[in-house]
């Protein structure tokens, strides 16, 4: 578990813009992945953007979907929000609803035309 943590780590990174935008990038077989907000999230309705590119090519004809959740914690549920992305002006937009602030990992999950699925781990603070 610990070597998987350390290797997502290595191959996510995250940037804050204007007042807490998020945006997270990365390689996952040979995709640039990039997550991103066009404001700052809050508890509640979110709009969550994603572009996938191959070879600095933009990808418009893969599915996109996305698992956000919370543990289990002492006085409090297991917290999970399920969406799938539309694409949008070559970009695929979801909203994701975060009922309470903290961290909530993701499971980014895409799938390209050759049927193969890829998933991308992380994590963002509401």
């Amino acid at each position: 578990m610990k070597k998987i943590i350390l290797a997502l780590i290595v191959m996510f990174s995250s940037t804050f813009l204007n007042a807490d935008q998020i945006e997270q990038t990365g390689m996952k077989d040979g995709y640039e992945i990039k997550l991103y907000t066009k404001s700052t999230p809050i508890t509640g309705n979110n709009d969550f953007f994603v572009t996938i590119s191959k070879d600095s090519k933009v990808l418009e004809d893969v599915k996109v979907k996305i698992k956000v959740f919370m543990p289990e914690m002492p006085g409090m549920p297991y917290m999970e929000y399920k969406t799938k992305a539309k694409l949008v002006e070559s970009e695929y937009q979801m909203m994701i609803n975060f009922s309470m602030g903290g961290t909530w990992q993701y499971h980014l999950k895409f799938k390209t035309n050759d049927n193969e699925i890829h998933t991308v781990r992380g994590s963002v603070n509401i």
